[in-house]
């Protein structure tokens, strides 16, 4: 455990790369109140600020199928052109605002077919929002990068198609894919066919595993469907009986020595049910075996939460240093789908420039 200690004030202003965040999960609770009204959808509460509260309170019921239900009402005001691309674009403002100057943000565009727009209108909506929003960053002196997942829905049967959209739409804007929705029950092994596809398409996914379900969907994830990152993979420590000492099962062992990014997500880890507190949770562990961890939000308004806040989280509950909150940002980038100069350049020009200013 590192001992450089830091303030919120000083880790909002670090440079921050997130890997996994929900776009329909991070909407503006204003945003919200006035798309519904637009569309006659009828919300909990029409007030901003409680319906923030009501959407953290609905999600810490420590059971993923739940926390998954609170999307029903952002996802009613993304089924048109104008709430797509006002979503989209908020979305890379507020990554900026943050701190964030690479990020990847992921959705299912099969979900946000309600109003009569096409998998592919979405995707080319979704992109020119995101367009619009990292001019207007860069224009505003806070310049971030954002690149797309495409995500497929494990309990429908939509997956091929997405994969199909990402494969397609690679070369604007869309770095990758998914799969994302209820674990347990449903493998991703189910999808083999679309993953099989990606790869001999050579577009890079990461898998939504080892959160509610254990290590056989990480297996499944990374031995069967060939799963460059895993999407939370808390439930790796299934396979490190004693974290203290630090012996590794050979799964466990394949991902640390392999350099397999875990995308986790503490805050939202707690309101699954995935982790008990943040001074509990096992990425300070991982993180001090040498596994490639990263921070990530999940899902901003359903969970509450900010990249500057679950650093500061780990900071103040887990004992974490600068020198930590640099290592994960380091992590992030070097297992971000884009190509390699990119990535060197991002962390050679940006973040490490960043950090040592606060060290």
């Amino acid at each position: 455990m590192t001992a450089t200690r830091v303030d919120a004030d000083v880790i909002r202003r670090l440079p921050k790369a997130v890997l996994h965040d929900h776009l329909d999960g991070g909407l503006r609770p204003a945003t919200v109140v006035e798309l519904a009204d637009a569309v006659g959808h009828t919300l909990p509460t029409t007030d901003p600020d409680e319906l923030a509260a009501w959407y953290y309170e609905a999600a810490n019921s420590g059971d993923l199928v739940r926390y998954i239900a609170t999307f029903e009402h952002t996802l009613a005001v993304m089924q048109n052109r104008e709430g797509l691309l006002r979503t989209a674009e908020e979305y890379v403002l507020d990554l900026a605002a943050d701190g964030v100057v690479y990020g990847e943000v992921r959705y299912a565009p099969e979900l946000n077919t309600r109003g009569g727009l096409t998998m592919a209108e979405v995707v080319e909506t979704v992109q020119e929002g995101l367009a619009s929003g990292m001019a207007k960053a860069a224009a505003a002196g806070t310049p971030v990068r954002v690149g797309t997942l495409l995500c497929g829905m494990r309990m429908f049967d939509r997956v091929r198609e997405a994969a199909d959209l990402a494969v397609a739409f690679r070369d604007a804007g869309v770095v990758g894919f998914d799969i994302a929705g209820a674990e347990d029950g449903f493998p991703p092994a189910d999808h083999l066919a679309a993953f099989e596809h990606l790869r001999r398409e050579s577009v890079p996914f990461t898998i939504h595993a080892g959160e509610a379900h254990g290590l056989p969907s990480i297996h499944q994830a990374l031995q069967v469907c060939g799963a460059q990152r895993i999407g939370h993979g808390v439930r790796i420590t299934d396979d490190i009986p004693d974290l203290a000492a630090g012996k590794l099962g050979r799964l466990a062992g394949w991902v640390r020595d392999r350099r397999i990014a875990l995308e986790m997500c503490p805050t939202s880890n707690l309101q699954t049910g995935a982790a008990a507190s943040i001074a509990e949770h096992p990425i300070t562990a991982l993180k001090d075996l040498g596994f490639r961890i990263t921070v990530n939000t999940d899902n901003r308004l359903v969970s509450g939460t900010t990249m500057t806040r679950e650093m500061t989280l780990l900071v103040e509950q887990a004992g974490w240093g600068v020198e930590d909150l640099r290592t994960v940002t380091v992590n992030a980038l070097k297992s971000a789908f884009l190509p390699f100069d990119e990535r060197n350049a991002l962390i050679r020009d940006v973040v490490l420039p960043g950090y040592a200013a606060a060290l």
